[in-house]
């Protein structure tokens, strides 16, 4: 996260900013958010008399629902400021929509923008007082999409009741696909590995990004090679939105050699799970046999995705411990 002067937690623009620390706090409050969801009232006041913007320039369906949903479980007041239909779409710059954002006292802004940097030039600006939580910029990074999958991640492998405290060292964790266009790849990466996961890329090799030998991580090019030995295998969609030239032959061919069908999921160990950030290409990147079994964690990750944003709203804009008084101890006996 992003700081104040005083060192508390002011942004959250990128996986990378996270330390260890940060990650196991939002993680461990994440399960004291989950737990609230069990309840007959799934609201708690914390951030009663707050407002938090929804700023989306890039079309999106889970990621904002999910934000709006977590903002409202905290009793914030939500706006959600869509690009298509405003003033965005009559040329209205990024600084006069962040102006008029403050000027109707926004204490949040979540943004999501089809350029890279845009939520660190929002934050860095000083256009707005308010936190700024990137839902996703062009093709840099998607933090809390990370933190989703590790919590996933987590409670499948190790369980939720002791994963309090707990982190993924040692963990394998296999990204399959577009990693290229992938922000969320590129999250993962940073995250995954600040919390001791060992994260192996695999792709064409047209879709794997210049540089990444320095990233913190292994390149396959064979998924049949790396199943055996993954714990997690997080299959990611083609976006051909994003592509302005062939990258592979066909989409058969594509889905030949970097698809995940029933056969390669027998090649997983026994506990290993299929992650997907959706939407899915079913057929392509995932049949409807994985994508429908009992071993694939799409469905979970959404619901993930809301205890995960709330923690992140809250550390943000209630707090710097665990949210709710039980947490502490809890925390504290599993140690």
């Amino acid at each position: 996260m992003l700081r104040s002067p005083g060192g508390n937690p002011r942004h959250l623009i990128s996986a990378a900013d996270l330390t260890r620390d940060d990650a196991v706090l939002i993680l461990d409050t994440a399960e004291e958010m989950a737990r609230v969801a069990d309840r007959p009232i799934k609201k708690l006041p914390t951030l009663r008399g707050r407002t938090v913007v929804n700023l989306f320039f890039e079309d999106s369906t889970r990621t904002r629902i999910s934000f709006e949903a977590a903002a409202k479980r905290l009793s914030a007041d939500v706006i959600n400021f869509s690009a298509k239909g405003s003033s965005v779409s009559k040329g209205e710059s990024l600084k006069d929509t962040a102006l008029t954002l403050e000027a109707m006292g926004a204490d949040a802004v979540v943004i999501r923008h089809g350029s890279s940097g845009a939520p660190y030039r929002l934050a860095t600006s000083g256009w707005i007082d308010g936190a700024v939580v990137n839902a996703g910029d062009g093709t840099h990074e998607h933090p809390t999409q990370a933190l989703l999958d590790a919590f996933t991640i987590r409670r499948r492998l190790v369980g939720a009741d002791a994963g309090l405290g707990k982190d993924l060292d040692g963990r394998r964790v296999t990204i399959v696909g577009d990693i290229l266009h992938s922000r969320v790849a590129r999250s993962n990466v940073h995250l995954l590995t600040t919390l001791g996961a060992q994260v192996t890329l695999v792709a064409p090799p047209t879709l794997v990004p210049v540089g990444v030998e320095r990233w913190p991580c292994e390149v396959s090019y064979s998924l049949d090679d790396v199943l055996p030995a993954s714990d997690a295998v997080m299959m990611l969609r083609v976006q051909r939105e994003r592509m302005n030239a062939a990258y592979f032959p066909t989409e058969r061919e594509y889905s030949r050699r970097y698809g995940l069908d029933g056969l390669r999921m027998a090649k997983m160990p026994e506990h290993a799970v299929v992650m997907h950030p959706g939407p899915m290409n079913r057929g392509m990147e995932i049949t409807a046999e994985v994508a429908d079994s009992g071993r694939c964690t799409a469905v979970e990750q959404v619901a993930n995705g809301v205890s995960v944003r709330m923690a992140v709203l809250y550390l943000l804009l209630g707090g710097s411990e665990t949210a709710l008084p039980s947490a502490a101890a809890r925390t504290e006996e599993n140690k």
